[in-house]
């Protein structure tokens, strides 16, 4: 039972994360940092019980993992071509083929480094896989947690429902993917009013560059046109960002009621991004999802991740420091 000891304590505090604060990415990490004591804690186990049958599950384990490596390689480039061919050549939408492509080229050092087997070659291979290790780990933290944290049942007591806006067709439409936040916040409005509360359905989304009007005014504009009553619209329309959608909409929400809670409405793949700047921003509400299309998933969860990733730099260059001067040292003492 010792070698469980890692991961009852990081389940432990993952548990107390969730109950004080479940928007916090340290309960992710945490959820993570348990399961892979518990694997390490159970292949220990077993190795000290019967030594061959843990070398074989190492085996299964290593063998399984190589085959997952390919064939999300071979998924992501797929999801990257369809990309292109359905959204266009954006940064952004080349997301997934760049993670697919890099995967490809991580497993052509590994075995150029196996099969060549120099001192440097081997070093520089380990060096790219700990690191390709550390953001595999925290990306799996965040899809798991994320995927989790969407199916958290929240409270339904709120005084607004919140919609994050995502940028407008031709400067002035609503595309799909905003229109299915606003219909889902059409029906979070609806199940809120039924418990006895009408609250304000807050449209959050400034003016970009391109656009002929805010954001939030041809969201409210396309609120009108489904029959939601105008009356119970407000309007947010100075934001670019998620932080400025959060932090201004908190602003409006405090200054007509400093006790409100809210829900906040986004697409699935940003949920676990949003509930994270809306508890750093300090606002008061959960956040719930809209549907996406399928193929479009992928890439958007990786640029959410990336997100995150920059969010929290500092942290992320450290830890990417280390494992860079650990792989340096290793070639030094050979």
């Amino acid at each position: 039972m010792v070698a469980f000891v890692p991961s009852f304590v990081c389940f432990f505090l993952f548990c107390i994360g969730v109950v004080r604060d479940r928007r916090r990415l340290s309960n992710a990490v945490l959820l993570g940092l348990s399961t892979v004591f518990a694997v390490i804690g159970l292949l220990l186990h077993v190795a000290s019980e019967r030594a061959q049958l843990g070398r074989d599950l190492v085996v299964v384990l290593l063998t399984l993992a190589g085959v997952g490596v390919v064939t999300l390689a071979w998924f992501l480039i797929a999801n990257g071509i369809t990309m292109v061919r359905k959204e266009g050549r954006s940064p952004a939408n080349l997301l997934s083929l760049g993670a697919g492509i890099a995967l490809v080229a991580l497993l052509v050092l590994l075995i150029t480094s196996l099969v060549l087997h120099t001192h440097t070659l081997l070093v520089v291979a380990a060096t790219a896989v700990a690191l390709a290790g550390y953001v595999a780990f925290l990306f799996l933290c965040f899809l798991v947690y994320g995927g989790l944290y969407g199916r958290l049942r929240i409270r339904r007591r709120a005084d607004y429902v919140v919609v994050l806006g995502s940028g407008l067709i031709g400067g002035t439409t609503v595309p799909p993917l905003l229109a299915g936040r606003l219909d889902r916040a059409r029906k979070e409005h609806s199940r809120l009013s039924r418990k006895g509360r009408r609250p304000v359905l807050l449209a959050s989304g400034g003016q970009g560059p391109d656009e002929k009007l805010p954001e939030s005014h041809a969201m409210a504009d396309y609120l009108v046109t489904q029959g939601f009553p105008a009356d119970l619209i407000e309007r947010e329309d100075r934001s670019t960002t998620t932080d400025e959608n959060l932090t201004f909409s908190k602003a409006l929400m405090e200054q007509a009621n400093p006790d409100y809670r809210c829900v906040i409405v986004t697409s699935n793949y940003h949920v676990f991004r949003a509930a994270i700047t809306a508890r750093r921003t300090g606002v008061r509400g959960q956040v719930i999802g809209a549907p996406t299309a399928a193929y479009f998933w992928p890439s958007a969860m990786i640029r959410e991740f990336v997100a995150l990733l920059v969010a929290y730099r500092r942290t992320n260059a450290v830890l990417f420091l280390l494992v860079l001067l650990s792989g340096v040292f290793i070639w030094w003492l050979g």
